[in-house]
């Protein structure tokens, strides 16, 4: 008589990070698998935990600005820019038009910047070599743009409460103009190569999946909240700086997957060029930083703004007791928010696919831990 035999299979954990090169820091995903599939995944942070809120605290409102650089260190300028906003709204400062033009120039190339890096790192998770290389050649134009203005290549510090440090070099605008038609090219090389790649296709087309209304539950913004049909960007939503002057697209996807949350940066690039392009044309002479004293101290009382930096909608709630430093400093960070979708995209995936996800999401771990 035979003996009929029965096995019982169990989920697997598995654990992904902190140290691992795909998720793009120190960040730790705990991934319940039944053989190749993903069931359940619980993302783990705090590895990179500062205390950057705690600390603006302690310093004078202008010291804060530091702080922020170093958030998401791929956006410094864009970050800097919304703190400095907070302050000045909350002083009722006016900027001059000029650095208003400046600022917005520089954060656009700081986009430009971040979304070259994404496209290069995204590629390389999924086996591609060849788009790191172009994206770090255009990169680099920009990074040499931003140090003869600010004197640094990430951590500038330049924007400044009603302005910014100083008028740019006589020649940056010629410059710039210069750079851009290069990048212009890089970014149609990189486009060609990689977007309708057979491989890459396969890699992201129909993966990570996340419907508008579930991003939208999740608190997802940026390009990975577009990606899933809903034009949502802070810039036309709840305009800021010199953006009303300009005519630009705010791209949307239809299907919410890798595949449309890569290509959303492709095509940011492209209007990130041609805003600076407007800019570069309507930029007046004039003066770059407004008439106040340089230790400021806000009146008693609290603000909250926000901007669309290359992750998504980035706030600052700020609240002053009246002297020279923050009583508190609360950041919405974007990344982190993007995390929040993580799980619903991660439904019925492949542990491979958890790579390109995650990847997909374009985080900095510097802003989720903060």
């Amino acid at each position: 008589m035979a003996i009929e035999e029965t096995f019982e299979t169990i989920d697997m954990m598995l654990n992904m990070g902190p140290q691992h090169p795909a998720t793009h820091g120190v960040f730790r995903m705990m991934l319940t698998v039944d053989g190749e599939q993903v069931v359940d995944v619980t993302p783990h942070i705090g590895y990179l935990h500062r205390g950057s809120e705690k600390l603006a605290e302690n310093e004078t409102y202008g010291q804060v600005i530091t702080l922020f650089d170093r958030l998401d260190y791929v956006a410094n300028l864009n970050n800097e820019l919304i703190y400095c906003r907070a302050v000045e709204k909350l002083m009722v400062v006016e900027v001059p038009e000029r650095a208003q033009y400046i600022r917005v120039i520089l954060a656009e190339l700081n986009r430009l910047a971040s979304h070259l890096l994404f496209i290069g790192t995204y590629a390389i998770d999924l086996g591609a070599m060849t788009p790191i290389m172009y994206g770090f050649r255009e990169r680099e134009r920009i990074e040499n743009l931003f140090e003869s203005v600010t004197g640094a290549r990430m951590m500038h510090n330049f924007i400044r409460i009603g302005g910014i440090k100083e008028d740019v070099p006589p020649d940056f605008l010629s410059r710039t103009y210069e750079a851009l038609n290069e990048i212009e090219h890089g970014v149609i090389e990189i486009d060609k190569l990689l977007t309708f790649n057979e491989v890459f296709l396969a890699r992201t087309r129909g993966v990570g999946k996340i419907d508008a209304g579930t991003a939208i539950s999740c608190g997802i913004t940026g390009p990975s909240l577009r990606a899933s049909g809903v034009p949502y960007d802070v810039r036309k939503d709840d305009t800021y700086e010199i953006y009303r002057y300009l005519n630009y697209k705010v791209p949307v996807g239809e299907n919410g997957d890798c595949w449309d949350r890569y290509y959303m940066r492709v095509l940011e690039c492209k209007e990130s060029i041609s805003m600076i392009r407007q800019c570069l044309e309507q930029i007046q002479e004039g003066p770059v930083v407004a008439q106040m004293r340089r230790i400021v101290r806000p009146p008693k009382g609290e603000v909250y703004v926000h901007g669309e930096n290359p992750r998504g909608d980035i706030g600052v709630f700020l609240v002053s007791d009246g002297s020279d430093k923050p009583y508190r400093v609360k950041v919405r960070p974007p990344s982190f928010c993007n995390l929040v979708g993580l799980r619903p995209m991660m439904k019925e995936a492949y542990i491979a696919d958890a790579v390109s996800i995650l990847g997909s999401l374009d985080i900095v771990l510097g802003e989720v831990d903060r």
